[in-house]
This record gives C-alpha cells, structure tokens and sequence, in this order.
C-alpha cells in the first residue's frame, strides 16, 4: 500500500468520488426534476446534495487513517475542501 500513498493520488480520489456519488445519489432519490427546474436556491437541495456527497470522502479517510497510509488522507481531505467550501458559498 506504499506505492499509493501519495498526495496527487488522494486529491484524485477526493475530487472524483464526491461526483460520483452525487451522481449515484440524484439518479437513486430522482432528483433531477428538481435540478431542472432549477429549485435549489439557498437551503434547497444543491447545498444538501453536496455536503451528501462529501461523506464517502470522510468514510474514505476513516479508512486511511486506519491503515496509516497519512499522505492519501491528507489528499482526500484536501480534495474534498471545494466541495465544502461549495456547500457553505451555497448555503448562505
């Protein structure tokens, strides 16, 4: 697990898997009625569609810490700061 411990790869994995998820999260909760429409003004279903994605983020440094692999923590965790700052820009 050496040869992964590396910061790009963590900011990746911090940045992709948060899409993806939302993704997962708007098509299993079909979600996409009110996205079209445009509904997601503050406090809507943006903000709380991203900070629901951020969580298999957080599962995911769980897992590193765990596993002392410290630099992929690191990555996934700055990986998934636009995706808060995302949340907070939103929610105000």
């Amino acid at each position: 697990m050496d040869r992964f411990d590396r910061y790009w790869i963590g900011i990746l994995v911090g940045l992709i898997l948060p899409a993806a998820f939302a993704l997962i999260y708007i098509e299993a909760m079909n979600l996409w009625y009110p996205l079209q429409t445009l509904q997601f003004q503050a406090g809507g279903v943006l903000s709380k569609l991203l900070l629901v994605s951020i969580f298999p983020d957080l599962a995911l440094i769980f897992v590193f810490y765990t596993t002392d692999t410290w630099r992929l923590a690191k990555g996934v965790l700055i990986g998934t700061m636009p995706y808060l700052l995302a949340t907070i820009l939103v929610s105000m």
